[in-house]
C-alpha cells in the first residue's frame, strides 16, 4: 500500500481533527456468543485517502489507552503499512468459555483450523469448566490439534500453577497471560519450571496495555509475545515493539471488523518470522461485517490483500449504531486525538 499524499497536517504531523471526524461511521454488530462479558462489537470507521481506519476501543478505555488505537486507525486510513512478505497466514479457532457441550458447534465455524485458542479462567467458573472445555477441544481437533489456552490474567500464580499442571495433560501449545502483571509471570515460569510442568508462557495484555510493553522481554516473563496492532498503536509500531522484544510473535485480533483485521493481517504479512497460527479469525464470531469482501480464513488460512478492504455503504447503513452512539464515539475520538503523540512514543 502506497503512501498518502503531502497533505495539510495536525500536531504530531496528523490529519486535522475535523479532517478525521468527516465521515466517520459507527456500527454495533451482535456477536454469536458472549465472550469476555461482550455481546455486541461497536466501533467507529473512519475514511481517508488510502481507505477506512477501524477506532474501536473498548467502552471503559479512557482517551490516553484510546489514543493508540486512534493511531492505528489514522495509519490505515492515512499512511498504510509496509508490504508483506507471505501470502498466507495461518490462523486458530478461538473458543469463548462456553459450556464444553457447545465446543463443536463453535468450532464448526472456523473449518481448516487445526489450531485453537480456548479461553479459560472466566469469572464464575472454575477449573473443572476449563478442564471439560479443553478436553471436548481435543475430541474434536485430535491427537495432532494445537491447543493453546487464555485466561486474560485470570489467576494469581498458585492457581496457574494449579490450573496449567492440570491442563498440560492436553498437550497445550502455550498459556496466554496466565497471570495479570510481569512478577507474577516470571513468578509462574520459575514454579512451572520447579515442578515439571512444560507449557511455555505468552505475554498479551503485559505488552498491548503496558507502558513499557519491553519489559516482558527483558525481565524474562514470557516464551512469546501476543501482539494485537490497534492497542499498540499501528502496524509499524507493533513492527517496532515485536522487533526491540526479540520474541517470537503471534498476531491476535480485538473482535475488529474486516476493517480492523486487514491491519492484523498487515502486521502479520510483514513480520520477518511467522511460527504460529494467528488469532484473526474472530470475525466468525461476529453476526455480520461491513465489507464487501470479508476478511475471511478458508482451510485455516487467511490471504493476504494488497489493497485496503471495500466498505460497502449498505452494510454500514445496516448495523449503524445511531445518532446518539455516533455522537459519543465522535467526542472519544476528539479525547484521544490529543494523545496520539504522547501515547505512540512512550510505547
Amino acid at each position: 500500500m502506497s503512501a498518502a499524499a503531502p497533505r495539510s497536517r495536525g500536531p504530531a504531523g496528523l490529519p486535522p481533527l475535523g479532517e478525521v471526524l468527516a465521515g466517520v461511521r459507527v456500527v454495533r454488530i451482535p456477536l454469536r456468543v458472549p465472550f469476555r462479558g461482550v455481546t455486541e462489537r461497536e466501533v467507529a470507521l473512519l475514511p481517508g485517502p488510502l481507505g477506512w481506519g477501524e477506532f474501536g476501543p473498548f467502552l471503559e478505555y479512557g482517551p490516553r489507552e484510546s489514543s493508540r488505537w486512534l493511531a492505528s486507525a489514522i495509519e490505515a486510513a492515512y499512511a498504510g503499512w509496509p508490504p508483506p512478505v507471505r501470502d498466507h497466514i495461518p490462523v486458530n479457532a478461538t473458543v469463548p468459555a462456553v459450556p464444553a457441550t457447545d465446543v463443536a458447534g463453535v468450532l464448526a465455524r472456523f473449518p481448516g483450523c487445526t489450531t485453537a485458542k480456548v479461553k479459560v479462567a472466566e469469572p464464575g467458573q472454575g477449573l473443572p469448566e476449563d478442564l471439560d472445555r479443553v478436553a471436548a477441544v481435543r475430541d474434536v481437533l485430535g491427537e495432532t490439534g494445537r491447543i493453546r489456552v487464555d485466561a486474560n490474567g485470570g489467576w494469581d500464580v498458585d492457581e496457574a500453577t494449579r490450573a496449567l499442571g492440570a491442563l498440560a495433560a492436553y498437550q497445550l501449545e502455550y498459556a496466554e497471560q496466565p497471570c495479570p502483571d510481569v512478577p507474577d509471570l516470571i513468578r509462574l515460569r520459575t514454579a512451572l519450571a520447579r515442578n515439571g510442568i512444560n507449557v511455555p508462557i505468552a505475554a498479551d495484555e503485559s505488552i498491548r496495555k503496558a507502558a513499557d510493553p519491553l519489559r516482558v522481554a527483558r525481565e524474562g516473563a514470557a516464551d512469546l509475545v501476543v501482539v494485537k496492532v490497534a492497542p499498540l498503536g499501528g502496524v509499524c509500531r507493533a513492527l517496532e515493539i515485536v522487533a526491540e522484544c526479540g520474541l517470537p510473535a503471534v498476531v491476535s485480533s480485538a473482535l475488529d471488523t474486516s476493517v480492523g483485521m486487514a491491519a492484523g493481517v498487515a502486521l502479520a504479512a510483514a513480520l520477518p518470522e511467522l511460527p504460529w497460527a494467528c488469532g484473526l479469525g474472530t470475525l466468525a464470531l461476529l453476526t455480520g461485517d461491513v465489507v464487501v469482501a470479508p476478511v475471511a480464513q478458508v482451510s485455516g488460512e487467511l490471504r493476504v490483500s494488497r489493497s485496503a478492504p471495500v466498505v460497502a455503504e449498505e452494510l454500514v447503513d445496516r448495523w449503524d449504531a445511531g445518532p446518539a452512539r455516533t455522537a459519543w464515539w465522535r467526542d472519544r475520538v476528539t479525547a484521544a486525538y490529543g494523545h496520539v503523540g504522547g501515547a505512540t512514543s512512550a510505547s
